[in-house]
């Protein structure tokens, strides 16, 4: 790291890129935040107003998403169907892929490449036969359809996600605890999940995240105003006919990212132990 002894060297290297990068990366949620808080005047009065910054702050567009539409009971849809759904999913997941990589069954590769593949089908092909099954079974229009299709793209990809990190953890472990007398079961609540929770964050991050912000299964299973979620909801009831409520919409869409942030601040250093990897043979 010689070669960044010198200012000139360690500003066109390191600060610069770092300081584009950030712009570029923090730039939307300051464009939302700005826009959220700016008057129907100032938003559209480039000339007399700047459009990067705000002259008069108001809450109006705020007021109007909270008390004038259903926002705090789609956040709470949200929440709920993102939270049961990662549940759900990741449940799933650590079963299938402890079986796949630790059991070391005739094929379990070839089951964990299909398990792979069934993640890169395209949502707007399943959403067809999907939607078929949503309303054989009388669950259209309801929440509990979208709990029960998001795992269809969630478990192949956290059972993707975990088989990898499994793949780190030492055979030697559960080994001794066969010769001591411990069932799989026990191996996998006692020895495996608790080296593999790094893991098991970064999975359940992905499937929160993937849940919160899926938007074609939500607009095609749930028509009612009151049970839609914030993705669709949001751009659907914020927009009139060819009137955009920019404001209100980019309210939406702020208090909408804040929870997902939220998480990741919790769990960043567990969530970067997953991809360097904790666990080493």
């Amino acid at each position: 790291m010689d070669y960044l002894n010198t200012w000139p060297r360690k500003l066109v290297t390191v600060y610069a890129p770092l300081s584009a990068f950030l712009i570029i990366l923090l730039f939307p949620f300051y464009w939302m935040t700005v826009t959220t808080f700016k008057s129907n005047e100032e938003l559209y009065n480039f000339k007399d107003y700047n459009p990067l910054w705000i002259h008069s702050p108001t809450l109006d567009n705020v007021k109007r998403l909270l008390f004038d539409t259903d926002y705090p009971q789609w956040l709470v849809i949200t929440m709920t169907v993102a939270v049961v759904a990662t549940a759900i999913s990741l449940f799933a997941s650590v079963l299938a892929a402890y079986a796949i990589q630790r059991l070391r069954f005739k094929g379990g590769q070839t089951v964990g490449l299909m398990i792979y593949l069934a993640y890169l089908v395209p949502p707007s092909i399943l959403f067809i036969p999907l939607a078929t099954m949503v309303f054989q079974f009388g669950l259209y229009d309801s929440p509990m359809a979208l709990i029960l299709t998001y795992p269809t793209f969630l478990i192949p990809f956290c059972t993707w996600l975990l088989m990898g990190y499994f793949k780190s953890i030492p055979y030697e472990l559960e080994e001794c605890a066969l010769v001591d007398g411990a069932s799989r079961i026990q191996i996998l609540w006692k020895i495996t999940l608790p080296l593999a929770v790094p893991g098991l964050i970064s999975a359940g991050i992905f499937a929160f995240t993937l849940s919160w912000n899926e938007f074609i299964y939500a607009l095609a299973f749930i028509s009612s105003v009151e049970k839609k979620t914030v993705p669709v909801a949001v751009l659907t009831q914020l927009v009139e006919g060819d009137v955009y409520h920019w404001g209100s919409l980019m309210a939406g869409a702020l208090l909408g990212s804040l929870p997902v942030a939220v998480i990741y601040s919790f769990f960043v250093e567990h969530y970067v132990s997953s991809l360097t990897g904790a666990v080493k043979e």
